[in-house]
């Protein structure tokens, strides 16, 4: 599909994202991460916002991406692996970091969470590559590439983001 927004469009809903991971609560154990599933439209070239989430907005130990898939599923009364079935139109994922390709938490990484879902997210525009305090050698990018998802960088925003995501972080 050809990417008929402009650079001007994924940085107004990347600046949303940002936004929305302010709701995160700053801690030292997590980054402070945004999202917002948009879906492709041809049509017009819009992208429709069809869920957000943000770390830990969900019960429990949740990423942003994570919480964009739980309240999508909800939408469509199914469960997140039901979504694979539930939507057939193309969307894009916008986080303000690198999706994770590992959890320390032994929880279902958000690589494997998109990867599970890629019959329709077929994009992902991220902020920032995912700093190297957690979990070293993150692999996301590779493996979103490797799966057939376009990814690309939502350059101008690193300094903003960065800052954002590591509030409540202990600094040496």
């Amino acid at each position: 599909m050809e990417d008929a927004s402009s650079s001007a469009d994924h940085r107004a809903t990347m600046l949303q994202a940002l936004e929305l991971a302010k709701q995160s609560p700053p801690k030292p154990s997590n980054f402070r991460v945004g999202a917002i599933l948009v879906r492709l439209d041809s049509h017009d070239n819009s992208l429709a916002t069809v869920a957000t989430g943000y770390t830990l907005e969900c019960p429990g130990n949740t990423h942003a991406e994570e919480c964009c898939l739980i309240k999508l599923a909800q939408q469509h009364s199914v469960s997140e692996e039901g979504l694979a079935q539930a939507i057939q139109h193309p969307h894009a994922l916008y986080t303000t970091m690198e999706p994770c390709s590992k959890r320390l938490s032994g929880k279902l990484s958000c690589v494997e969470r998109v990867l599970r879902q890629r019959s329709w997210i077929r994009k992902v525009y991220v902020g920032v590559e995912e700093p190297q305090t957690f979990v070293s050698g993150n692999a996301g990018r590779q493996m979103l590439q490797d799966a057939g998802i376009d990814i690309h960088h939502v350059a101008g925003l690193e300094s903003e983001i960065l800052g954002i995501a590591t509030a409540g972080h202990v600094s040496d």
